[in-house]
């Protein structure tokens, strides 16, 4: 169960992480969308993992790449950002979430559009 502690420490990093991928995502003139998903803190606020979904599809494995190669320039951003609010700035570990691809193709499964013969 998260404290209270760690639930805005989370929100903190969603929101600014969100805002960040926004603006990058603007400045590029491409049509990519990275959304903050989700975000969970360990107990001890060291580590901070962060879901991210990506559109489209096809831009997914060359952004999380980017993604990776800029953690410490990331890491960076969200210690400005929170340097007033806590004393160790976490450790950041990016995820693709990939739930809503899976509830659309559940979805088309269920309307008889996937492998699935409608019965």
């Amino acid at each position: 169960m998260e404290s209270n502690r760690q639930r805005k420490v989370a929100q903190i990093i969603q929101e600014d992480f969100a805002e960040l991928f926004r603006k990058q995502a603007a400045d590029s003139k491409q049509n990519i969308l990275v959304s903050v998903s989700d975000v969970k803190v360990t107990a001890d606020l060291g580590i901070a993992k962060i879901y991210l979904s990506i559109f489209p599809q096809e831009f997914r494995s060359h952004i999380m790449k980017e993604i990776e190669e800029n953690k410490p320039q990331y890491r960076n951003f969200i210690g400005q950002k929170m340097a007033k609010q806590v004393r160790i700035i976490p450790q950041l570990s990016f995820y693709l979430d990939t739930s809503l691809d899976d509830v659309e193709k559940l979805e088309k499964e269920l309307r008889g559009e996937g492998d699935n013969p409608v019965l």
